[in-house]
């Protein structure tokens, strides 16, 4: 089998950083040193109240992915889901989030905890993703966050709401580190006029923008057509104040966010779902003090990225620290 490919994610445990205890992949290697995961989640709910309990540890977490899913790191790892794992992935995130159970039910704190301290994950950021007046996950999360102090959480505050200055100021002090801003979710293009305005609110409070960035090939039509990379450079050029994460590093679209990263001073590349070839073409030609590691959790197992970043940065150490730790830590004003 080819080294960049593995019968299941078990098979990690054949690179040298990690092994299989207990039935759980976990990091042997504790030289590698600490780790933030810039994009991660917790359960989310739509049009009704949360009904998972989101302080409920369960004996396995169902990723989107499945552990028995072979896996393959030179596609986009999206690719890598089989039909039914597909299927299984929609059907949770649109019917499922108004229930209390389904894979959701597994994506609580104290199960993202366990994940991280395996993996030698000091700090996970949770992205909220809120619709107008439907759904309170930022609340929730910043809630997680203040309970936890393994986890950070940025807020997400729609941009045709009333008052949305209000609302992120009262969300920064409830905790928020950033805004989360997703195009495909909340259907609204990243160079809307409304969307612009609350870049200007969050460059002026110092608070980075994460957004989802690049269409990834399962979302729906309306979402993909919002999600495209050229559509952000708008945004970047006229807020030149406002730091901003192209989350997933422009999924299917790289090149273009790479292009976008390399012309911007005000733009950071986050790696959740990219290529190992990718991941390497980015620590190459990026500025590499504004590369971060994510791992979009419950959507894959948090190995996964960390292990696209050891296998890119071999014998390049201090690389790997900052892509692991340390920009992120500037990013999130924590120490270093």
């Amino acid at each position: 089998m080819s080294a960049e490919v593995f019968a299941n994610l078990s098979e990690l445990s054949r690179l040298p950083w990690f092994e299989m205890q207990h039935d759980r992949l976990i990091v042997s290697d504790r030289s590698l040193g600490p780790v933030i995961d810039m994009h991660s989640h917790i359960a989310l709910a739509y049009l009704l109240p949360m009904r998972v309990d989101l302080y409920r540890a369960t004996l396995y977490t169902e990723h989107y992915l499945p552990p028995c899913c072979p896996i393959d790191f030179e596609v986009y790892q999206n690719k890598n889901l089989t039909p039914a794992a597909l299927r299984a992935l929609k059907r949770d995130l649109t019917l499922g989030s108004i229930s209390r159970g389904g894979m959701r039910a597994t994506h609580t704190v104290p199960n993202l905890v366990r994940e991280m301290d395996e993996l030698g994950i000091v700090h996970s950021v949770l992205l909220p993703i809120d619709l107008p007046y439907i759904s309170k996950n930022a609340a929730h999360a910043l809630a997680a966050a203040r309970r936890e102090p393994k986890l950070l959480s940025f807020g997400s505050v729609h941009p045709i709401v009333d008052r949305v200055g209000i609302r992120v100021d009262e969300q920064a002090h409830a905790g928020a580190r950033g805004i989360k801003v997703h195009p495909a979710v909340q259907l609204i293009a990243p160079d809307h006029p409304k969307a612009l305005a609350l870049y200007r609110l969050c460059g002026a409070r110092n608070l980075p923008i994460l957004w989802h960035c690049g269409p990834v090939g399962i979302e729906l039509r309306s979402g993909r057509r919002r999600s495209q990379v050229a559509l952000y450079e708008k945004p970047i050029a006229e807020h030149p104040r406002t730091k901003f994460v192209l989350g997933h590093s422009g999924a299917l679209q790289m090149e273009r966010a790479l292009d976008l990263a390399c012309r911007y001073p005000n733009v950071w590349l986050e790696l959740s779902g990219q290529s190992l070839t990718n991941v390497r073409t980015i620590l190459d030609r990026a500025d590499p003090d504004r590369v971060v590691y994510g791992s979009d959790w419950p959507f894959y197992h948090q190995a996964l990225g960390i292990a696209k970043v050891l296998l890119a940065t071999q014998g390049r150490e201090e690389l790997r620290s900052k892509v692991l730790f340390r920009n992120a830590a500037r990013l999130l004003g924590l120490s270093t």
